[in-house]
């Protein structure tokens, strides 16, 4: 099967031709007839397959036959994902295949100023990509109109059910007309992100090309046991031995990320730590260091790891275990994408027996462990209870008038907190988690 065979107009088939592919991936080959035919999709995707280009495709291609200037100043079509990045990351993928349509997009998230935002929206766009906390903020100041939106696409569905966005969603969809297209797009899909399916979606086509848990064949899993003490020690010499060159290391929390990348500093070793209490500018560097390979190192926490796509990224360590296992297999995503392989190597401490126990049996695979003779772990270490949200680690608050993260509470709360001089939202939290995305 080509793109040409899924019902996808030449200006369409042209940009992905300039993108470099030619075959769609299993869910772009499920999914986008559906979406074309106009029906409601209840998308289940490993990450790393494809599904970004899998709802912008057929986002685009509907937009063109239901009358590309119907509604010259009104919103047509709203994504609202999780993060930052991952906005940008749609963004850019509807950029890039609708270079040859007249379409125009614009992206929405905090951590940057509004004024821009809601100029631009006075202006007339037919897209929007957003984060829900920052459109909600503008919707409040009457600065959005969806009267005549056509799509609604949710893009990491249970990411945003987890960080408390949910009432942000249900509070901008009733500014938007029930009669719409609604796609739902998630790595992983539990039974609470069916059940908020049932109440958004109408009659949705479920489209599932790998089982929920399942982590993808083409990445090498390993796990090294060590001290908790010795790990940032096992890691430099892992980099520095192994040679590697660009490497995305996960901590839980904001406070463990900004240590570790201090530290590799002083070991000799480029980094630089990536979070919700970072600058959207401080971020987006960052991250342009990383793809460009100025930097060996990338200490991200789960939030802000969300929408980081990069091709061919060899190496994901979890310096630390998470403490949910879904997002054991989000980490280890950011590798092996594209048929690529990738390695993921888990350093893992007497505290972290039981977290590796609960992802092994979620994705239903024993992982390899490896021994490192220099470093095994001392026997008469006992495990400690695992702290979480400590030291402006993992807090959801405010900083002061840019509606970033600041410091931590350890209170979680299931809604998200208002933001000052109209920043976003984006901190939000829920259950006991901890996280946040500012």
């Amino acid at each position: 099967m080509t793109f040409t065979d899924l019902g996808l107009s030449n200006s369409l088939l042209k940009a992905i031709k300039e993108q470099g592919y030619d075959t769609p991936t299993p869910i772009q080959a499920k999914a986008i007839p559906i979406i074309i035919e106009g029906k409601d999709v209840l998308a289940a995707a490993q990450t790393g397959t494809g599904k970004t280009a899998g709802f912008t495709l057929p986002l685009l291609e509907r937009l063109a036959q239901k009358q590309p200037h119907m509604h010259k100043k009104q919103i047509r079509a709203l994504v609202l994902t999780p993060t930052r990045e991952l906005a940008a990351q749609v963004a850019q993928s509807i950029t890039d295949y609708g270079k040859y349509t007249p379409y125009r997009s614009m992206v929405i998230f905090g951590g940057v100023g509004v004024n821009p935002q809601l100029a631009a929206l006075r202006k007339g766009v037919d897209i929007v990509i957003a984060t829900p906390g920052r459109l909600l903020d503008i919707a409040g100041q009457g600065g959005v109109d969806f009267s005549k939106l056509e799509c609604l696409i949710l893009d990491e569905a249970d990411r945003m059910l987890d960080m408390g966005f949910i009432h942000d969603i249900k509070k901008l969809m009733k500014l938007m007309p029930q009669k719409r297209q609604t796609l739902l797009f998630s790595a992983t899909f539990s039974p609470e992100i069916k059940k908020l399916a049932s109440g958004l979606l109408r009659d949705p086509v479920l489209v599932e090309v790998a089982r929920q848990n399942k982590t993808a064949d083409q990445i090498t899993q390993v796990v090294h046991f060590v001290d908790k003490g010795r790990k940032r020690e096992l890691l430099s010499q892992l980099i520095k031995a192994k040679d590697w060159k660009q490497v995305l290391v996960f901590t839980r929390t904001k406070h463990g990320a900004n240590k570790l990348t201090q530290q590799l500093e002083e070991y000799g070793i480029t980094a630089a730590a990536i979070h919700g209490n970072k600058s959207q500018g401080a971020r987006t560097k960052a991250l342009a260091s990383f793809k460009a390979n100025q930097i060996r190192v990338l200490v991200a926490t789960d939030i802000a790891a969300r929408g980081i796509d990069i091709d061919q990224l060899p190496h994901v360590v979890n310096y630390e275990l998470p403490n949910v296992p879904e997002d054991y297999v989000h980490r280890i995503g950011r590798t092996g994408r594209a048929g690529q392989s990738g390695e993921a190597v888990s350093l893992v401490c007497v505290d972290e027996h039981k977290l590796l126990k609960d992802i092994e049996r979620f994705t239903k695979s024993e992982i390899p462990k490896v021994e490192i003779e220099a470093f095994k772990p001392d026997p008469n270490i006992k495990a400690e209870p695992i702290q979480n949200g400590r030291g402006g680690g993992g807090g959801g608050g405010r900083g002061k008038g840019r509606g970033n993260g600041g410091g931590s509470r350890n209170k979680p709360r299931s809604n998200s907190s208002h933001a000052n001089n109209g920043g976003s939202r984006d901190g939000a939290r829920s259950r006991n988690r901890n996280r946040s995305e500012g």
